[in-house]
Parts: C-alpha cells; sequence; structure tokens
C-alpha cells in the first residue's frame, strides 16, 4: 500500500520524534515499534492486527547519523477515533531502546488529515467560483437580470380596490411595510423583502389607513420632500408603528440591498420619530399661513390659553412630583404605569406603549413615559380610564376628553 493509498482513508497522521545513542536503522526502528507496544494495550490495539486489517498505514521512518547518535521522524497513518488514535501516539512514548541502543521517543503532534482536505476543497472551490464569474460576460449577465425581473414582476400582486402594487405576503403578514411606488416595491422583492404596499402617490388610500390600524405598520419612505409628503398623509389617516426613510436625497427605489437592511432595522417607533421630528406641526403651520397669511398664529395661541382654562386644576405639588419622575425615565425608552398611590404596577416600553394601554386590566390611575403623547395613545387612555398622561411632549392633539389630563415638561 502505498503513501497516497493510505491517505485516502486515513484520518490521522501521528507525528513521532526519535533520538537514539548510537547509529540504529529503519528496520531497528519500526521492530522497536512493534515489539515494544505488543502487550502493552488491549488486543484490539495490537499494531500488527491493526496493520493487518488496514485500520493503520505502513510505518513510516526518515532517520539519519550523526557523531555516533541517530535522530529521525516517525508517521504512523491512523483510520481510528480520535481517542483510539490519541492511546496509540502516547504508547510510543513508552519506547527506550531501539536495536542495542538507549532511545527516546516523543510524539510531537497529531495531525486531522481532514482538515487539511476541507482546506483544499475551500481553496479549489475558490478558483472555480472565481473562474465561473469570469465566465459570465455582460451579455449573460443581462440575460440573468432580464430572467430576475421577470421573475420579481410575476411575483408582485395586488391589494384592495384601488390594486395597489404589493408583495406576495401582503395579504398574510402579521407586519407591513407601506412605500410610495411600484417600483419601491420591486425593488424590496429583489431583496427578498415580501410585505409591502405602494401607495402609489402623495394621497394615501384609505384602503392603506385601514390596513394600517389591522397590522404592524412600518412608513419607509423616500429621503426627499416627497417622503415627507407621503409620511404626513399616512400619519393623518393610518395608524403607522414606526418610521424609517431612504438616506437623504436618495429614493427606496435606488437602494442597495445593505442600505434597505440598514434602513429597516433603524426602523424607530413613530412617537420616537415626531418627538424628535415637527413634521406635523410643520405640516400645519404652513397650510394655516397659506390660507390665513399669518393671523391665525394668534389664534393657535388663543386655543392654546383656552385649552389650559379649561383643563380642571391639578394640585401643583402632585403636577411638580409627576414631572420629577419623569426625568427619571429621560433617554431610557420606557415608561410605567402608577396606580391612585402612585405606585409603579408595570414596566413598560416606549415602543409598546399603546398595545400595553390598550391591555390594562385593573385599576390604573396614570401613565408617565419617555416619549411623546399622540392623540391615539389620547383615545385609549379615556377608553381605559386613565386619568393621567406624562410625557415629555404632546403633538397633533385634537380632541381632549375631559377625564383625561395631560401633563408635560414643557
Amino acid at each position: 500500500m502505498g503513501k497516497g493509498e493510505e491517505l485516502t482513508t486515513t484520518k490521522y497522521l501521528i507525528h513521532a520524534q526519535i533520538n537514539a545513542n548510537g547509529i540504529v536503522e529503519k528496520p531497528d526502528v519500526v521492530g522497536a515499534v512493534f515489539g515494544q507496544t505488543e502487550g502493552l494495550l488491549s488486543d484490539d490495539l495490537d499494531l500488527r492486527e491493526l496493520q493487518r486489517t488496514g485500520r493503520i498505514g505502513r510505518i513510516q521512518v526518515n532517520i539519519h547519523s550523526n557523531s555516533g547518535r541517530a535522530k529521525g521522524e516517525i508517521v504512523i497513518p491512523s483510520s481510528l477515533d480520535r481517542v483510539e488514535t490519541a492511546i496509540l501516539a502516547a504508547s510510543l512514548e513508552t519506547i527506550n531502546r531501539v536495536g542495542p541502543c538507549e532511545a527516546e521517543i516523543q510524539t510531537t503532534k497529531v495531525e486531522d488529515v481532514r482538515a487539511v482536505k476541507r482546506e483544499q476543497v475551500v481553496n479549489r472551490a475558490k478558483e472555480i467560483y472565481k473562474k465561473m464569474v469570469e465566465s459570465v460576460g455582460p451579455t449573460s449577465m443581462r440575460m440573468i437580470e432580464e430572467v430576475r425581473e421577470a421573475m420579481r414582476v410575476h411575483e408582485i400582486s395586488e391589494y384592495g380596490e384601488d390594486r395597489l402594487p404589493a408583495g406576495p405576503s401582503i395579504h398574510t403578514s402579521d407586519a407591513i411595510i407601506v412605500v410610495e411606488g411600484r417600483s419601491d416595491v420591486l425593488n424590496l422583492l429583489k431583496y427578498g423583502i415580501k410585505n409591502t404596499v405602494a401607495v402609489e402617490g402623495v394621497s394615501v388610500p384609505r384602503s392603506i389607513g385601514e390596513l394600517s390600524k389591522k397590522r404592524t405598520t412600518t412608513a419607509f419612505v423616500d429621503g426627499d420632500r416627497g417622503g415627507e409628503l407621503i409620511l404626513k398623509e399616512l400619519l393623518q389617516i393610518g395608524d403607522v408603528d414606526y418610521i424609517t426613510r431612504a438616506p437623504k436625497g436618495k429614493e427606496v427605489e435606488d437602494l442597495e440591498k445593505e442600505e434597505v437592511l440598514v434602513a429597516l432595522r433603524d426602523k424607530v417607533p413613530t412617537a420616537q420619530f415626531l418627538a424628535t421630528s415637527n413634521i406635523l406641526n410643520d405640516n400645519n403651520n404652513r397650510k394655516e399661513h397659506n390660507r390665513n397669511n399669518g393671523r391665525n398664529n394668534k389664534r393657535q395661541k388663543y386655543n392654546r390659553r383656552e385649552e389650559v382654562v379649561q383643563e380642571p386644576v391639578i394640585e401643583d405639588d402632585e403636577v411638580s412630583l409627576m414631572k420629577d419622575m419623569l426625568k427619571e425615565f429621560e433617554g431610557t425608552g420606557s415608561g410605567a404605569i402608577l396606580d391612585e398611590a402612585l405606585n409603579m404596577t408595570k414596566e413598560v416600553e416606549v415602543e409598546n406603549i399603546y398595545e400595553e394601554i390598550k391591555n390594562i386590566d385593573g385599576t390604573a390611575d396614570s401613565v408617565i413615559f419617555d416619549g411623546v403623547i399622540s392623540q391615539r395613545l389620547v383615545d385609549v387612555a379615556s377608553e381605559k380610564g386613565i386619568k393621567k398622561l406624562v410625557a415629555f411632549k404632546s403633538v397633533n392633539i385634537v380632541k381632549k376628553p375631559h377625564d383625561v389630563k395631560i401633563i408635560t415638561i414643557d
């Protein structure tokens, strides 16, 4: 059995170093290995029997003499398992004579042949793949893209009476992504995102607004003025849970896969987005300014004063206490549900604040959180009998129930 043939079935190679106090030859070393390990181990690990059955290969010895001493290497191919190979390697170190000379054998390493083969496979696979890529010319690439595009077009579906472009999962997915147009849906389909639906213009269809109230909704809009307008419209008629935007000046349909994944990963809860953006207020102010040429600013101030007067007065010390408690939540992205004695009954995350209030079952009195009070939160708080909502800011509140007090830092 040649060396190449042995390596085809070999799992491990035992490498050992031999030093002899005299001149010895290869047959002396092989004889010592067989002779001095015989009977040392069980019959299952007898070297002669193992070699006869092909479980170890031919013992290879490379030895040379210099100044009356011999030094060399012993290599034993093994098809045994890891434990048996380790025992066999350790048994070599019990040999203390080779021929007429005293000798010492030290196992230096046990090499995993399969690991070497795996590395060879990986390197060869890289070479083959590189040649495959180089062999695909521009014409072939265009053909591939045409087929992929045809598959994406075939995969796109429609939603609602308006027959809006949508991904195939829009009817079954619990979470949806609202984008601007058909090209955005196609681009996200290219990256395996199938739960999308397009509004097809600045005027958001009511079917999207209704759908957003039933599903967990993420608005993914362009990083330009058009994306801002669509987002404002969507926030007014729909129920958006998360918001994300393409990089400034870019459109969703032009984003690469990495940019899409980063944008979706960095989506933020709507309340958090509104806390750092005056997108709704800016829109309202602009409309009022165009309609009344700036005179409505005074009316807004008057209305705000009127609202404050209409609110039942809360004791100053209680307001101060609420604000002090709120400061403890600043920057945490969390909040708390309190009872009438202002004891915390449950700690909540801001991104889940609506669902937490909606699921309140008991005598909760106040909700305090690191975020923004919206009309949606006011409505559900009123339904659940919450008496006080405490947050850093309130935005776009049109209807204020008389039984809900709103306390903000400003």
